[in-house]
């Protein structure tokens, strides 16, 4: 049963919010009536050693809530004999262990032939899933039997190989660019691009939600200032342009340089950004000519332009942009990145990133699944599942949008998809759709969507602003419409029940049936999980 192999998730979900729940005495109350009775100290179901043990998914959930309270027991305290080291690590933790938020590593839950449909991974053209990146990588290691698992060094010394420098030619030419380097990760190509490439007395602009990558490698970075600018909005790029020119008189005269970093398809929001005009904006703002811009393509590669080659190469602005990042773990369903530029780039991250100095390269082997992702897309056996993207995508749009109470729902602010708005009348669509919501709200969706066999992921503070709660929705190819369906009808079922509840409340705020049943069950060790589907 699904409802076996989710409710790991149910508890942790459950657990992520109580911290919440607590810090307010009414609700804590409503949600938890018997919440003297949530034990951090739940017994192992007993077992019957006499026959073969098939868990039911109350002793799967017993079982995963019994190791995560574990996990979160604080340790700091027991370990005053221990070494400092070891305590403070553990004592750094406990800060997290308090607020029951300790993070722990978990098996995926909708892979393995379960019955739970995909609305979370980023294997948006189902390469992994389907097995055919797998059949495409077998022939090509076939084909050249002569490579290594590894590449034995960094590129600098001895790890540098003919194989890893024609696939890195293979896919610059197939994004319209002069050169590319491949690193193992977009974290570390985006940490490269900003430790290396800006120069003492430059300055980089970025769009607000850029990655945490990008700001971890801008805080390394050797650029005399950094500005945001509002997200996707050209009118506030120009306002912080101009201040950069006021207040750097280099700038001004075209001795140093603004970098401007932006994402194509942005992670979290699904929005595309309006490249184009961005340009225009910085050209008249900086015109000397030394403003360039970097763009993270990691959302849009093998799902937007020609081929999957991206938002860059979909507008025709191969010329205009002077950095761009390619990741291979998203659409690609292999691992690592490519960052392109004409060779002068290429030399200073060669020369000026440390992530690439001091990194043992990418071996031949996870290359080589780069390459069959790519000569899928480039023989077009990748268009079909594509065309299914947008397809499916469009599907869920024009739904809800002909779906009363999801209308309703969003009149009155319970649900909102800023991406319906004016969604036929662009040229193509992606496959992020986030589903914003009201605080607590997007774990409880969450709760009702896993009762009915649908894997999604609620999205709060601190990854997004505070009122920005969200479920991210992630479409593939292999989903389908019956699938699209579905969820459309789960989501506006939830949004009805929390009508009715709120309609029904003073403080207009009522727990829905699946979060009742998971702090219900939380609260007593022996209450029995209803199916809700």
């Amino acid at each position: 049963m699904f409802v076996k192999a989710m409710m790991n998730v149910i508890v942790l979900l459950a657990y992520r919010l109580l911290p919440h729940i607590e810090h307010d005495a009414v609700l804590s109350q409503r949600l938890l009536p018997n919440k003297e009775a949530v034990s951090f100290y739940y017994t192992q179901p007993e077992l019957n050693s006499d026959s073969e043990f098939v868990p039911d998914s109350t002793t799967m959930a017993a079982q995963f809530l019994t190791d995560w309270i574990s996990s979160q027991k604080l340790k700091g305290p027991s370990m005053k004999d221990a070494s400092i080291f070891y305590r403070n690590l553990e004592e750094a933790i406990d800060v997290k262990r308090r607020d029951h938020v300790r993070l722990t590593l978990r098996t995926n839950i909708w892979r393995g032939g379960n019955e739970a449909i995909d609305f979370i991974s980023n294997d948006l053209l189902s390469l992994g899933v389907s097995g055919q990146l797998r059949t495409e990588m077998m022939k090509e290691l076939d084909e050249h039997q002569d490579l290594a698992p590894g590449s034995g060094s960094t590129r600098l010394v001895d790890g540098n190989y003919e194989y890893i420098e024609m696939v890195e030619q293979e896919i610059a030419n197939f994004h319209g660019a002069e050169a590319g380097i491949i690193l193992g990760s977009g974290f570390n190509a985006n940490v490269a691009i900003f430790t290396a490439l800006p120069r003492p007395g430059d300055v980089i602009v970025f769009d607000e939600l850029v990655h945490a990558s990008s700001h971890d490698g801008m805080a390394q970075s050797e650029a005399i200032d950094r500005c945001s600018f509002r997200h996707n909005d050209a009118g506030s790029l120009e306002e912080v342009l101009s201040a950069v020119c006021d207040s750097h008189p280099l700038i001004k005269q075209g001795k140093r340089c603004v970098l401007i970093a932006v994402e194509s398809v942005y992670s979290f929001d699904g929005d595309v950004c309006p490249l184009t005009e961005l340009l225009e904006v910085a050209k008249e703002a900086c015109p000397l000519g030394n403003v360039q811009f970097v763009v993270d393509e990691a959302h849009a590669t093998g799902v937007i332009g020609p081929k999957g080659a991206g938002l860059v190469c979909e507008l025709g602005l191969e010329k205009d942009i002077a950095v761009r990042l390619h990741t291979f773990g998203k659409a690609l369903a292999s691992s690592g990145a490519i960052i392109l530029g004409n060779s002068t780039v290429k030399a200073a991250l060669i020369n000026f990133a440390r992530c690439i100095l001091f990194s043992t390269s990418l071996g031949p082997f996870p290359v080589a699944a780069i390459r069959s992702a790519y000569k899928s897309m480039m023989n077009g056996k990748t268009k079909t599942a594509q065309r299914s993207l947008q397809r499916l995508v469009k599907h869920f749009f024009s739904l809800i949008a002909e779906n009363m109470t999801w209308q309703h729902a969003m009149r009155n602010g319970v649900i909102d998809v800023p991406l319906l708005r004016g969604w036929e009348q662009r040229p193509f669509v992606t496959p992020i759709v986030p589903i914003f919501t009201r605080p607590q709200y997007a774990t409880w969706m969450v709760f009702h969507l896993t009762f009915s066999q649908i894997s999604a992921v609620p999205v709060d503070v601190p990854t997004v602003r505070k009122g920005q709660s969200r479920v991210r929705l992630t479409f593939h190819a292999h989903n389908t419409e019956a699938h699209v369906e579905k969820l459309v009808t789960t989501i506006a079922e939830w949004a009805q029940e929390m009508m009715d509840l709120e309609s029904r409340t003073s403080t207009g705020q009522g727990i829905p049936k699946a979060a009742r049943q998971v702090y219900a069950w939380m609260g007593d060790k022996k209450a029995e999980p209803v199916e809700v589907c």
